[in-house]
């Protein structure tokens, strides 16, 4: 046959000499079209014909306002610095950590992290309950700061308590968070610590959590971030790892846990991550590691 004479469901290929499913808008609408026709004469609707056209084959698999289907999020240890109580200090038991703002110590504390700013917004999904918004769950937040230390642990600061910080999540599921991009320490990629506990009442204690993960970074933006003042030692430090030999998103390079990311340096980024919680599971994170290893840090 000739290609120009080639057809598909007797219409005739715009693009002759490529693949069926590369013939463009025009002809794929027109294709649709055909099917949602032909399920209409066999009873079928509307919807369930746009879900046969866009592969999903259950209507009701957790969405995340897309077609796509979100993962459970990946459980991962609390890591040696956690401050939630399972691992010596404890900053969950002290008022003033449900906050939006964790730039700053609180209490007792005065100290601030300096770096470049970041807002963090975690969405977070119930997947048992169909994939909509999590909503009312208290998310807690802890990272490293620009030199790579984490208060509460790290020598220098002990006596702070910056970077740490709760928030319950809103009607969409949604967290929010300002604070600055953290650094990249020895041995580590780029990340963020969080734990998801079912409501506020529940940070009274580290084994509530229902899930336990970290948020990774993208390799672009970390370069980026590096050039700045205050941030010299993650450049070495960032050379010497990637997502795929880092001992925690190393099996499968963060496929669900590297965030999204827009901004610049000057205005300060803005980090966001979706994120699976399936409480039919058991949760296999929490806690430092044994023997007090830095792997999850």
């Amino acid at each position: 046959m000739h290609p120009t004479s080639r057809r598909y469901q007797g219409r005739r290929l715009p693009r002759p000499d490529e693949e069926v499913v590369d013939q463009g808008l025009g002809f794929d609408l027109g294709t649709l079209f055909n099917r949602r026709s032909l399920l209409r004469a066999l009873g079928v609707g509307t919807a369930a014909a746009g879900l046969a056209a866009c592969g999903v084959s259950d209507a009701t698999t957790p969405q995340t306002g897309g077609s796509d289907t979100l993962a459970e999020i990946p459980d991962e240890t609390a890591g040696p610095y956690p401050g939630d109580g399972s691992n010596g200090a404890d900053v969950l038991e002290q008022a003033g950590i449900v906050r939006g703002d964790i730039r700053s110590s609180f209490g007792n504390s005065s100290g601030t992290a300096e770096g470049v700013p970041m807002e963090l917004t975690l969405s977070i999904v119930d997947l048992a309950g169909g994939g909509g918004p999590f909503a009312g769950v208290a998310v807690y937040v802890w990272q490293c700061d620009r030199e790579g230390r984490y208060s509460l642990y790290s020598e220098g600061v002990e006596d702070q308590n910056y970077l740490r910080g709760v928030q319950l999540a809103d009607a969409d599921g949604r967290v929010t968070f300002n604070s600055i991009f953290p650094a990249c320490y020895s041995g580590r990629w780029p990340h963020i610590h969080f734990e998801v506990y079912p409501d506020q009442a529940g940070i009274a204690d580290a084994s509530n959590a229902i899930a336990t993960s970290q948020v990774a970074l993208p390799e672009d933006v970390c370069r980026t971030v590096y050039q700045q003042p205050g941030y010299e030692q993650s450049v070495s430090n960032l050379s010497q790892v990637s997502l795929q030999s880092d001992n925690v998103f190393g099996d499968d390079a963060a496929a669900s846990q590297l965030a999204t990311v827009t901004g610049d340096v000057g205005t300060g980024y803005q980090v966001a991550l979706r994120v699976g919680v399936d409480t039919t599971t058991t949760p296999s994170g929490g806690g430092a590691p044994p023997g007090g290893q830095p792997r999850s840090r």
